[in-house]
């Protein structure tokens, strides 16, 4: 039982960590395009003479 004096504390700040990051990876703009790094792949690039 004292065990869970420790983990839910611990717990909720790991979600609160979870949050605070998503929330500033959304802010910094890094989940502005999703689509064009799956296109990039398969870009060839410029041609070669």
């Amino acid at each position: 039982m004292n065990i869970l004096y420790l983990m839910i504390p611990l717990s909720l700040l790991l979600g609160f960590g979870f949050i605070a990051g998503f929330i500033w990876s959304v802010r910094s703009g890094q989940l502005d395009d999703t689509e064009t790094p799956a296109y990039r792949i398969l870009d060839e690039g410029e041609e070669q003479p």
